[in-house]
């Protein structure tokens, strides 16, 4: 029996066109990421790790375990946090608050955000997560990274990897970075928080 399975998407494959097409969702959600769930479930026996959470495999393992483990994490905390597109899309309440108490603005927040997502070197994501002082910080993580491993609590992410944008953008990281924000639900990163 397989510990993990594909997650669910919250949407239909086709509903945050034209931000991310149908056929990114179908090789980036069908594609990767069961890649990574088959390949976490065939490394997990014998490894001493079975039985754990996602979360703790990611905390405590490293090479093909945490690439893959890693992997599912993260785009399963990318996928759950997308929805279909509206203008104008902003966090409310309390996430707003410290955005703006923090970076001075939430356009400001989203240049910072965007800035690390676009000079990534090569494959990877960046994140908004909370600190353990309780304040925000946004981080680059290359490969499988996730903030977890250095105590924070993940919020948000955006996948820099090429499969998740160049379907769509081709090499315009940054085109495909301001666009996302279009399909952030902000209900789900504020109930993370």
């Amino acid at each position: 029996m397989n510990q993990f399975e594909l997650i669910q998407l919250p949407f239909e494959p086709n509903a945050l066109e034209p931000v991310i097409s149908q056929k990114t969702i179908e090789l980036h959600h069908g594609k990767h990421l069961q890649t990574y769930v088959n390949n976490l479930n065939n490394l997990l026996p014998g490894s001493g790790l079975e039985g754990l959470s996602l979360e703790e495999i990611v905390k405590r393992s490293s090479g093909g375990i945490f690439n893959n483990a890693g992997q599912i994490l993260n785009h399963n905390m990318y996928f759950q946090a997308l929805r279909n597109p509206t203008e104008n899309n902003a966090p409310q309440g309390k996430l707003k608050s410290m955005i703006e108490s923090q970076f001075g603005s939430f356009e400001a927040f989203q240049k910072e955000f965007q800035q690390k997502g676009a000079t990534l070197f090569g494959s990877g994501w960046v994140w908004l997560s909370l600190a353990q002082d309780g304040q925000l910080v946004i981080t680059q993580e290359s490969n499988a990274g996730n903030p977890l491993t250095s105590g924070l609590t993940p919020l948000l992410t955006f996948d820099v990897w090429e499969h998740a944008y160049y379907v769509d953008f081709q090499n315009r990281r940054p085109d495909y970075l301001s666009a996302m924000w279009k399909i952030v639900a902000w209900d789900v990163v504020e109930q993370r928080l």
